[in-house]
């Protein structure tokens, strides 16, 4: 589509900008008239809580949503883009916050699919694999191009979606919530990359609920909040603290330990649980690990990638087989049974990955919420629809979450909505222990906020809880007890009253005084 020939006052140093942007979904105000620059061969960071309308401003800057009102200006004259290849084909690449991978091809085709290298007799398949090995050796990631994705831990396939957004070569580049999945070594890997991109002139919008990590890589900041930007500033004059104030209206933590009652028996016993490496090396990723949780204790399972910790969490839940051991849950032996029915003797699980393995994207609001529990009001084949329907009501009512309805469909929710459908969906099934891994992946400080308080009410009431995480922040906040992992065992419990530093160096973390 031709730019047309209107000329539009942007900041001097603006590639991208958008005036008056709205949108509309129905009677939903997505964008209320924002303006908003990105800065030539500079990060421009974009903070705001999960329904603020960051990503549905970067789909209109990216040519995937089409604004209701407002104009888009690309070096100073307004485009309208037809779709995200238009915007592409004009320099402009997204990395959205959900992986958009097939994971049944390869790495290789992943990151050439729509757009192959091709010569007159075909597809050029090794240089596309040379191509590929090259931008796996720039993110200083060790994956050969033709593994399958589907074999891939999660955050290498989202290294491989910000593999195929550099194929492009764009000039900006969008990337919503790139580190959600990271380490903290491939984290600073992408900062580097950034930093190169940026020193060769690329613009970068960055997005992300790490608000410390993200202040290491800002040049501008901007603060959304319900639809509207409430700030803007450079770098230099902005702290954590403005972020928080500008995205919440106020400064708060993510809450402490509950307190002011006891905790029962022992709900939770993981005896001398060990798991092989799915690669068949002979190698433990979990090795021979013993754990006691008791009913109304919360437990903080701290460790960096590969530590083990997802796959003990997946082992326990029974959703990977374990090489040795045993779980028990008040006093019965669940080793031997399936996920469900693990689910039906009290023991859930809400995954790392609420898309793939949380959420059935085809399903309302409503209908994730009553999966788990659909026996609770299932009789002889048939289904009680008024007793669905007061699971559902019940759910959205006490895990607060933000929706038109159980009849809404699942996308329309924002990433830490759909997270409390997660969680939701497990609790409707009255468990005694709920696991938790990365439960604040990719939602905002006000929903992980509202996450833990959630937790901690079902703690205090008998609820043994026990979550994974990969930020010493949250292992400081609800938890009553800190277990750190390292290399597949535990290397140190503490109190709530522990240092930052100290679990740092428990995990086998730098730590920079």
């Amino acid at each position: 589509m031709t730019p047309q020939s209107v000329t539009i006052t942007a900041s001097d140093d603006a590639v991208l900008s958008a005036r008056n942007i709205a949108k509309s979904y129905g009677n939903v105000h997505a964008l209320k008239g924002v303006n908003f620059d990105i800065h030539r061969g500079k990060v421009t960071t974009l903070f705001g809580e999960n329904g603020a309308g960051k990503s549905t401003l970067m789909k209109i800057l990216s040519g995937v949503v089409t604004p209701t009102s407002g104009d888009i200006v690309l070096d100073g004259n307004v485009v309208n883009f037809s779709s995200a290849s238009d915007a592409r084909d004009r320099g402009i690449s997204i990395i959205h916050q959900e992986l958009s991978l097939a994971p049944n091809l390869s790495v290789r085709d992943n990151i050439f699919m729509g757009r192959e290298l091709r010569t007159a007799t075909g597809v050029d398949f090794a240089e596309e694999a040379r191509q590929a090995r090259a931008l796996m050796a720039d993110l200083e990631e060790d994956i050969d191009p033709m593994t399958l994705v589907e074999d891939l831990r999660l955050g290498q396939q989202q290294i491989v979606e910000i593999a195929r957004a550099l194929s492009v070569d764009s000039r900006i580049l969008i990337m919503d919530e790139p580190t959600s999945a990271l380490s903290a070594t491939e984290v600073e890997v992408l900062f580097k990359v950034i930093r190169d991109l940026t020193g060769r002139g690329v613009s970068i919008v960055y997005i992300s609920h790490h608000l410390e990590e993200a202040l290491q890589i800002t040049d501008y900041a901007v603060v959304l909040r319900d639809g509207a930007m409430t700030a803007n500033a450079e770098a230099k004059d902005i702290d954590l603290e403005w972020i928080v104030r500008n995205m919440v209206g106020e400064n708060f933590d993510l809450g402490s330990p509950p307190t002011g009652y006891d905790f029962g028996e022992t709900a939770l016993s993981i005896e001398d649980v060990s798991v092989a490496d799915a690669s068949g090396s002979g190698y433990s990723v979990v090795d021979h690990l013993s754990l006691d949780v008791k009913a109304g204790e919360i437990v903080c399972i701290y460790g960096l990638m590969g530590a083990g910790r997802t796959e003990l969490l997946e082992a326990v839940a029974g959703r990977m087989p374990m090489s040795s051991g045993r779980v028990i849950v008040e006093g019965d032996d669940i080793s031997r049974l399936s996920i469900s029915e693990r689910i039906d003797r009290g023991l859930v699980l809400v995954p790392e990955d609420r898309q793939r393995d949380g959420l059935v994207q085809t399903m309302s609001v409503g209908q994730n919420l009553s999966l788990a529990s659909i026996a609770n009001f299932t009789r002889r084949m048939l289904m009680s629809r008024s007793g669905e329907q007061a699971v559902i009501d019940d759910a959205i009512s006490k895990v607060h979450i933000k929706t038109d309805g159980g009849h809404a469909a699942i996308g329309s929710l924002s990433g830490g909505n759909q997270q409390k459908v997660v969680i939701g969906k497990m609790l409707a099934t009255n468990p005694r222990v709920i696991l938790l891994d990365e439960p604040s992946r990719g939602i905002d400080i006000g929903a992980k906020a509202e996450v833990f308080r959630l937790l901690s009410e079902r703690a205090a009431r008998g609820l043994a809880v026990v979550f994974s995480t990969s930020e010493v922040a949250e292992c400081l906040s609800i938890a009553h007890r800190i277990v750190v992992m390292r290399r597949g065992k535990i290397s140190a419990q503490f109190g709530a009253d522990v240092s930052k530093e100290e679990i740092m160096a428990a995990s086998g973390e730098a730590v920079h005084v």
